[in-house]
């Protein structure tokens, strides 16, 4: 090559040509060069800008969720919420496109703005920045993950996929540019370049989703000493994920089901959002047990909002906010978390009143008060209430009221009644007086009904309409149990009220003992264990043993534990003369001594009651609706303009940890925050203008902010090509060192804050191979493609000089498989990750791959210049 280094000035396509070009001073050469440098600086905001614009409106429409149920064995269907888009695609399609438009557009406008000639700056941008990408970015963030803290990739399938595919990439460009044809560019293999695009996306889906040939692989479960369930499959690196199961009796058995039988990637990221909310609930109320519980899970749903797995638009758009001032997205998290929470509580609240009887509840009612009566043989009379509520009690009422045999009859157990009710106007309560015929005889609890009929217009009928007497005889102590056998209780209930009844009579004063056993359900963790005694007083019918049940905040939970009762023990004279016709023989026995005896208290069917302890439905339903809205990056839209232009005017606080002050409000905005707020105001409201992203589903948006983005790129490429030949240089050394640099910037701190927020690697290096790769196959294949078309059309041949390129090119791809080993060699036990570790190892790493960078374009500029021999 020629080492002559000065370069002629050609003219833009947007930006006229800053004339005299020829014939400058030294000082005229500088001043200019620093110029278009600050200029350049100042357009790779405004394309940072615009392009996060662009991310919002991507993920807006790759956030559009539908519904699934899922059907689980021995349990009801539940409705969970997933994403349409697949992750996988997602990222390599539309966030791949939001992320590096800037340089795929570059390339296109280059070719149109050289008439469909090859240009350097364009494909020198996109091999510049997946050098920078590859070697900075993760240099970077191998770097700042904190000591002893390690990230690991966690679909290390796709990674190789992609990681396969970038490498690919670039060879596939020294093959047709030095290969297949030298020097020209055939049609066929622009399209072919283009067409690697869907085969890259196609493959890294079925590596994700496990299609084809993985699911002829042997899948097994096994479960290690702790009692945690791990999942290995042949061919699959990322054996070994921990899928850390409770026990049964803490509700969590559902989980290890729908985790373990092949649930879809949807499902299983539905529960371990859901399980990652609970956790964090539990632990968070361990550390503020004095909080309420509302304010717990407006934290817990920050936090999990927070901490959870978010999108490459998300950490792309956070990371430009903070350098432009316009806010860090955590407060954003929080407004989003208290706004989500009382919207769950109001849907909740609204929906118990809808299954209200509204009709119900504004007419005039009329009904017995209490519905069940329970009376001695000998209480002679006694009352039975009928009162009214709503509607118009100022006017008068009457109902009809009569008495029905049950197992007692009518004139030897009861006196049979009937008649009519008048409320008047105010009058609320009304009663019916009632007779027991009293006899001597031992019988059985007997009871009768009473019921209500032809009540006044516009008054109605409401349950209890029938009460329910219970005729308890006098002459028997009774029979003790508990009125149900199975007895479910809500965690949450604290307290609760265990009924004991006495039946078949209630002669004399009782001691019954009880005591709580355990079951599934463990003492001090699920509920208090109590034991101790009751005392029945003479007709005495009813105590209550006071169950104390622990909140644990569970989200399906299913434990048990019972109450047992002893052998009640009569007291007082009565227990006396049982004693003393024991120890007679039958026919020694009085008849005082005989029905003594048959009248001693025993315990009945259901001596030993279950208690099931559910979980709280409320918390369930809470959880089950913040769950379906812990999806972060919705944050990012926006619903109106006039919210677009407040944030563009409003300056915020761009701190990391977003700072409070002393009476908890937001600290001040910095310096610098007031200082790049001014910088960028101008772009900040110019883009304001873009449709925001809840119009047309986001699509409005994207293709605004596109077309934006191909305006300031085009800006862009004549500044750049400018700055460059002032200055001497060449556009493919401006391209791997200027413009890829400034392009990569917002990704860069995008990429640091995913490193260190993220519990995996997936967001801050996985993605970083299959953008590399889409680079080249949309970027230039789509150019290339489209200049070796319009060429064709002119009987001309698409002529593209493979020295520099191919060179880069070929330095590139060898750079990249050391940086693929190191990461892989990273996942050794004594290192942890391909991120963070040892401080030692980790130096080590991020020096070694921004040495690689360094090498790179030291090479790269040395070939251009002509001082070492390309190909």
């Amino acid at each position: 090559m020629s080492g002559n280094y000065s370069v002629r000035c050609e003219p833009g396509l947007v930006i006229p040509l800053w004339r005299p070009e020829n014939n400058l001073h030294l000082i005229d050469i500088i001043f200019r060069g620093l110029v278009y440098f600050f200029l350049l600086l100042y357009l790779f905001i405004g394309v940072s800008i615009i392009s996060d614009r662009f991310m919002a409106a991507i993920e807006v429409i790759t956030s559009k969720e539908k519904e699934l149920v899922v059907r689980r064995h021995g349990r009801e269907p539940q409705i969970i919420v997933v994403r349409v888009w697949n992750e996988t695609v997602a990222n390599l399609t539309l966030m791949a496109l939001g992320s590096s438009a800037p340089e795929i557009l570059l390339s296109i406008i280059e070719i149109w703005a050289k008439n469909f000639q090859a240009g350097e700056l364009g494909p020198g941008t996109i091999v510049g920045s997946a050098a920078y990408n590859l070697f900075v970015i993760i240099s970077l963030c191998v770097f700042v993950i904190p000591n002893g803290e390690t990230r690991k990739i966690k679909h290390l399938r796709v990674f190789f996929v992609t990681a396969t595919w970038s490498i690919f990439a670039y060879v596939w460009l020294y093959v047709i540019l030095a290969v297949s044809s030298p020097g020209v560019l055939e049609i066929w293999e622009g399209i072919l370049t283009f067409a690697f695009f869907p085969a890259t996306v196609l493959t890294a889906y079925v590596a994700d989703r496990r299609l084809l040939i993985y699911k002829y692989l042997h899948k097994g479960y096994r479960m290690n000493k702790r009692g945690v369930i791990v999942q290995a499959e042949a061919g699959d690196s990322e054996m070994g994920v921990e899928l850390d199961i409770k026990p049964q009796q803490d509700g969590f058995h559902g989980m290890v089901d729908r985790l373990a039988d092949g649930d879809s990637p949807e499902a299983r990221e539905f529960e371990q959002t859901r399980r990652d909310y609970i956790n964090t609930l539990k632990e968070l109320r361990k550390k503020y047990p004095t909080l309420a519980l509302e304010q717990l899970e407006v934290m817990a749903h920050e936090e999990v909002l927070g901490k959870g797995p978010k999108s490459r638009a998300f950490y792309r758009v956070q990371a430009t906010r903070k350098m432009v001032g316009a806010g860090n997205l955590s407060r954003k998290i929080s407004e989003r978390a208290q706004s989500d929470l009382s919207e769950v509580k109001a849907e909740l609240q609204k929906a118990e009143a809808e299954s209200i009887d509204i009709e119900h509840v504004n007419a005039m009612r009329v009904f017995f008060e209490p519905g069940h009566y329970t009376v001695m043989e000998n209480v002679g009379t006694f009352e039975v209430g009928v009162s009214r509520a709503g509607g118009d009690l100022s006017r008068p009422c009457t109902v009809d009221y009569c008495t029905e045999d049950g197992s007692a009859e009518a004139g030897s157990d009861y006196v049979s009644a009937k008649g009519t009710l008048t409320f008047e106007p105010g009058e609320t309560m009304k009663t019916i007086k009632l007779s027991v015929i009293d006899d001597e005889l031992f019988e059985e609890d007997e009871h009768f009904y009473v019921r209500l009929s032809n009540v006044s217009q516009p008054a109605m009928l409401v349950s209890p309409s029938l009460a329910t007497v219970m005729i308890l005889d006098d002459d028997h102590s009774g029979i003790f149990g508990f009125p149900e056998r199975d007895v479910e209780l809500v965690e949450s209930v604290g307290q609760h009220p265990l009924r004991v009844v006495r039946y078949s009579g209630a002669r004399g004063r009782v001691i019954i003992p009880y005591r709580t056993m355990e079951g599934t359900a463990k003492p001090s963790k699920q509920y208090v264990h109590t034991e101790g005694s009751l005392t029945f007083e003479d007709n005495q019918t009813e105590k209550v043993i006071n169950l104390e049940i622990i909140e644990e905040d569970s989200y399906e939970k299913d434990a048990l534990f019972y109450v047992e009762l002893g052998e009640p023990v009569l007291q007082g004279a009565e227990a006396g003369i049982a004693a003393a016709a024991e120890l007679k023989q039958p026919e020694e026995r009085t008849e005082e001594e005989k029905m003594a005896l048959l009248g001693r208290p025993r315990l009945g069917e259901v001596f030993r009651a279950q208690i099931r302890i559910k979980e709280s439905k409320e918390f369930k339903n809470t959880v089950d609706k913040l769950v379906q809205r812990a999806n972060a990056s919705i944050i990012l839209g926006t619903s109106s303009w006039k919210e677009q232009f407040m944030e563009a005017l409003t300056v915020s606080r761009g701190d990391e940890d977003d700072a409070e002050g002393e009476n908890g409000q937001p600290s001040s905005p910095s310096v610098m925050d007031y200082l790049m707020h001014s910088l960028t105001i101008f772009w900040k409201v110019l883009f304001a203008f873009v449709p925001p992203t809840d119009i047309a589903g986001g699509y409005l948006c994207f293709i605004v902010s596109i077309l934006g983005i191909g305006v300031v790129t085009a800006i862009i490429g004549d500044v750049a090509s400018y700055f460059g030949c002032t200055l001497g240089i060449k556009d493919s050394v401006t391209a791997i060192v200027f413009v890829a640099l400034g392009t990569s910037i917002p990704d860069t701190f995008a990429s640091k804050v995913a490193a260190c927020q993220d519990k995996y690697a997936d967001a801050s290096v996985g993605n970083v191979t299959g953008s590399n790769a889409v680079n080249v196959f949309l970027g230039i294949g789509v150019a290339w493609s489209i200049a070796a078309i319009y060429r064709a059309c002119h009987s001309e041949p698409f002529l593209v000089e493979p020295g520099n390129l191919a060179f880069s090119v070929t330095l590139f791809c060898s750079e990249a498989c050391f940086v693929i080993v190191v990461l892989l060699v990273r996942r050794v036990k004594s290192i942890g990750g391909e991120l963070g570790g040892p401080f030692i190892p980790k130096l080590i790493t991020s020096v070694f791959l921004f040495s690689l960078w360094l090498l790179y374009l030291i090479m790269s500029t040395l070939e251009a210049y002509g001082v070492i021999q390309g190909f």
